[in-house]
């Protein structure tokens, strides 16, 4: 039997397309995207339209992540008479206004997607999440004590599958194989190539690989410009666009150093990215 996981295809439409020509070479019986198709990227619409189409034609099993919660939280919130329309807030809200208004009219069919998924594989049992049992932001990460993880995942289950932190790793832990899977479209592990798992059964029980695929990166990254997402989303964008080309986190650190003193008017955000990214150029 062979599966395939993948995750965090972030609206990389080049990215998507060669897993997906991968895929059809490799020919899995389950094939299971855990999340976040949308979000940081340029083309949101077109990865949610092919990866709906692919479970509609070809059988995948579909979940969602964070980022399409944060579609359905703007969807809600911006609807309010007293969401903001300019200051900080709405700076800070402008990369889920982006997003929302490329899939405004999947709102439904993003909000009936599963949050996780399990398969009975013969006796045994796969549960996919976006991130862990307990938050769809709670990622699993190389290096994590084991007590921790076993907080993270299923117990029960023999496969447990995730991603979110867009960094893979396969371990073993108690009677569990533990595999995040990746980012297909923004990896942060510092290697550009799109990455998803396949998980086999051989006799030696199951066994997990990460596969790593060349996409075209320079189509994804003209897409940044020819999709106005650079104009709308402002210092965010330069953020994301660092990040696709660099195969490296830069928001995780981004936020937390400068999300108050945006929020206090003491920064605007394209001051803030300016200030964060000549720190970054310094630290190289």
């Amino acid at each position: 039997m062979k599966i395939a996981v993948l995750a965090d295809i972030h609206a990389n439409l080049a990215a998507l397309h060669a897993v997906i020509e991968d895929l059809e070479a490799w020919a899995p019986d389950l094939v299971v995207v855990a999340g976040d198709i949308v979000g940081r990227g340029p083309e949101a619409r077109a990865c949610l339209q092919l990866t709906l189409q692919m479970r509609d034609e070809r059988g995948w099993h579909v979940i969602r992540g964070n980022h399409e919660r944060y579609v359905l939280t703007y969807e809600r919130d911006h609807r309010q008479p007293d969401f903001p329309t300019t200051g900080p807030r709405f700076e800070l809200s402008r990369i889920a206004a982006w997003t929302h208004q490329q899939v405004a009219d999947q709102v439904a069919t993003i909000a009936a997607l599963p949050e996780q998924l399990s398969f009975d594989l013969g006796g045994e049992r796969l549960s996919v999440y976006h991130a862990s049992v307990r938050h769809d932001r709670d990622g699993i990460y190389r290096g994590a004590p084991a007590a921790e993880v076993r907080e993270q995942i299923d117990p029960a289950a023999s496969i447990f599958c995730a991603g979110h932190t867009h960094v893979p790793l396969t371990r073993y832990l108690d009677d569990t194989l533990v595999v995040n899977v990746g980012s297909v479209g923004l990896p942060f592990d510092g290697i550009t190539r799109a990455a998803y798992a396949r998980l086999t059964r051989g006799q030696d029980g199951w066994q997990a690989q990460i596969v790593r695929l060349r996409y075209d990166l320079a189509a994804t990254d003209r897409a940044f410009t020819t999709s106005g997402l650079l104009d709308a989303v402002g210092g965010y964008a330069q953020l994301m666009l660092r990040e696709l080309r660099t195969g490296r986190s830069y928001l995780f650190d981004f936020i937390p150093a400068y999300h108050e003193r945006i929020l206090a008017g003491t920064l605007s955000l394209d001051e803030a990215v300016r200030d964060f990214l000549t720190r970054v150029e310094r630290a190289a």
